[in-house]
């Protein structure tokens, strides 16, 4: 015999509610008076189980992320700036983390020997403005950047870059000069 609540009363209950409710939609009929929610509340679960809308879930059989990691205040937070890559908010380490990961190739982008140094000039003062500040948050472990040993690196970088550039290249063909040309044009 079935316990009470178990999946043989749900499915009494469900053919009951399907002879109550419209007619060939499978909707359920409103809610009388007197009756249970909760109960009502199963009978929509375990109709939507026995339709199979629960099967093949992303989830399914896995671990809900996020759950065994220690207690974050902040959980919500790093979510959405993860899931919808929002840039330029968060706490000044891990914005600083971010851009230092990427300066080389902000560097890259830059034309002259002026531009880097002010890239990174700019760079190392806000790692030590980020250092001196007492809000509180991660600690600061970006490290400073030598502007001298950066802009060397930007040089050979670049000129590793043009060698390349230069090497999947056509040759160009020879310049026609006017005595070429005019001896073509006897031929």
């Amino acid at each position: 015999m079935a316990a009470p609540g178990d999946a043989g009363d749900a499915l009494a209950e469900l053919e009951r509610q399907s002879d109550d409710g419209d007619a060939g939609t499978g909707e359920l009929a409103p809610l009388r008076r007197g009756e249970d929610e909760v109960k009502r509340a199963r009978l929509i679960v375990d109709r939507a189980v026995a339709r199979g809308d629960f099967d093949n879930l992303a989830l399914a059989g896995k671990p809900i992320p996020g759950l065994g990691e220690a207690h974050d205040p902040d959980w919500w937070v790093k979510g959405l700036i993860q899931r919808e890559n929002i840039t330029g908010l968060g706490p000044a380490a891990i914005l600083l983390r971010t851009e230092d990961a990427e300066l080389d190739g902000r560097l890259d982008r830059q034309y002259t020997e002026q531009q880097v140094r002010d890239v990174l000039e700019d760079f190392n003062y806000r790692v030590i403005d980020a250092r001196r500040q007492l809000l509180g948050g991660p600690p600061v472990i970006t490290k400073l950047r030598d502007v001298d040993a950066e802009v060397e690196r930007w040089r050979e970088r670049r000129a590793a870059a043009r060698r390349a550039a230069e090497a999947e290249a056509p040759p160009e063909p020879p310049k026609a000069t006017f005595w070429r040309r005019l001896w073509r044009g006897r031929s």
